[in-house]
């Protein structure tokens, strides 16, 4: 019995040295292509648990540099307007990935050692992109006017 107990204490204290504290804060970040468009915005709160945004236009083809700004600008306020519907949720975190609680595809990555984060976006059966994201202060209307 005493033997048990101990390796119980063992597999315990091992698991909670195991855990790694995720980074808390504020990342803003964005994507564009010929045909997409990503406005993001991400928190995570001294919890643990993860806020994060990214609405999107697919399918954009040729259009004027000022349909293209209009397009930004839709983004950034549709982000702004429903940044406080945003519920925060748990993520598991390895140190370096955050997944969904038991998921195996990544949702966000995080260099340690560069502090540098990168936010996975999936959009349908297409490959995902990887956002670079630049850590803030606050959330302002606009980050792609950053």
């Amino acid at each position: 019995m005493r033997r048990f107990a101990i390796l119980l204490f063992v597999t315990f204290a091992a698991a909670a040295c195991s855990r790694h504290t995720p980074p808390v804060g504020r990342w803003v970040g964005n994507y564009e292509s010929s045909e997409v468009m990503v406005d993001a915005r991400l928190e995570i709160l001294p919890n643990g648990q993860v806020r994060v945004s990214a609405p999107d236009l697919f399918d954009i083809g040729e259009v004027s540099d000022d349909d293209r700004a209009a397009m930004h600008a839709r983004l950034a306020s549709d982000l702004a307007d429903s940044w406080d519907q945003v519920s925060p949720r748990p993520m598991d975190f390895d140190g370096r990935v955050f997944r969904k609680p038991g998921g195996v595809a990544p949702q966000m990555e995080w260099n340690p050692s560069s502090h540098e984060m990168k936010l996975v976006f999936y959009f349908g059966t297409m490959h995902s992109i990887h956002i670079a994201m630049h850590a803030v202060d606050d959330f302002r209307g606009d980050p792609w006017a950053d």
